[in-house]
């Protein structure tokens, strides 16, 4: 009988963790369920068409990725003309798809539900040509993702110090024009999210009404983030019923804004933009999920 095979996505040098134990646990979940066990591990030179080149060599039923949220987004991306379920081990800097998925910390408990057999077939975003899993934003947050991309201090640390640096030096509201569902609205904000899921990185829920296989996505348009705001989204409590909080569900839409505004994807710095085309990518990719999610 010939062995399937199953494909491990590794990137080395992600979230400053040794990937030796995924590896290897990883290898014996695959002995155990008597799969072939084919190893990748990523350079940053052309990654996406080694893998679409492995995957037609090997054809694995399922593709293991350790890293972060941008390994995870590249090897979708590679995945996109084949019919192959990824499973998630979280070894990022940037594990905020984890998160929305409740994904646990511990590796042999990510492993047990990376080889099961529970999926979503999950929902992108897609702004400007790019693909977003969760959360994508413009201002102050954006700010603060570019902050802390330069910062010396990485971890917890460096974020809290940027969190408060960023917010001493918070600017006034900008102008932005959203068009979505046939209409219109004018708005001055600090933050416009653009949500697939309800939590950024953090575990901060900012969409309530997230989900990220039903066809549409969120704009959380916060318009003013005072300290009772922010405090609320800090501890959990979004206050969607505040005048300073609006959320339009949607499957297409365009932002515009008065002047260049700092814009992050899934905790990666963008630049600065001034109009964004925004459209859902629905059944984008299939995640192996814990059982509660379904």
């Amino acid at each position: 009988m010939v062995k399937k095979n199953i494909l491990m996505v590794v990137n080395p040098i992600s979230g400053d963790v040794d990937k030796a134990e995924f590896i290897q646990e990883t290898k014996f979940f695959a002995d155990d369920l008597n799969l072939r066990f084919v190893l990748y591990e990523t350079t940053g030179n052309n990654d996406e068409n080694a893998i679409k080149s492995l995957c037609v060599l090997h054809n694995p039923e399922r593709v293991l990725v350790a890293g972060g949220d941008g390994t995870i987004k590249m090897v979708a991306e590679a995945l996109t003309d084949f019919d192959i379920i990824i499973g998630i081990l979280p070894a990022g800097s940037a594990n905020g798809l984890s998160v929305d998925l409740d994904l646990p910390a511990d590796l042999i408990e990510n492993l047990k539900i990376a080889f099961d057999n529970n999926v979503m077939e999950m929902d992108m975003i897609q702004i400007n040509g790019k693909k977003s899993l969760h959360l994508s934003d413009l201002g102050l947050n954006a700010e603060l993702v570019k902050n802390y991309e330069n910062s010396s201090t990485r971890g917890k640390l460096g974020y809290a110090l940027q969190t408060f640096s960023t917010l001493y030096e918070m600017k006034e509201p900008f102008a932005a024009k959203i068009f979505a569902n046939e209409k219109e609205i004018s708005v001055h904000a600090q933050i416009i999210i653009i949500a697939n899921s309800q939590k950024y990185g953090t575990g901060v829920t900012v969409n309530p009404y997230g989900k990220m296989d039903d066809g549409k996505f969120e704009i959380v348009i916060i318009k003013n983030l005072d300290l009772y705001v922010f405090g609320q989204i800090i501890m959990g409590n979004m206050p969607i019923d505040s005048d300073d909080v609006v959320i339009i569900s949607t499957d297409k839409a365009t932002i515009t804004t008065n002047e260049p505004i700092p814009f992050q994807i899934d905790g990666e710095y963008i630049g600065e933009e001034k109009h964004l085309e925004i459209d859902i990518l629905h059944k984008q990719m299939k995640v192996a999920v814990p059982i509660s999610l379904l």
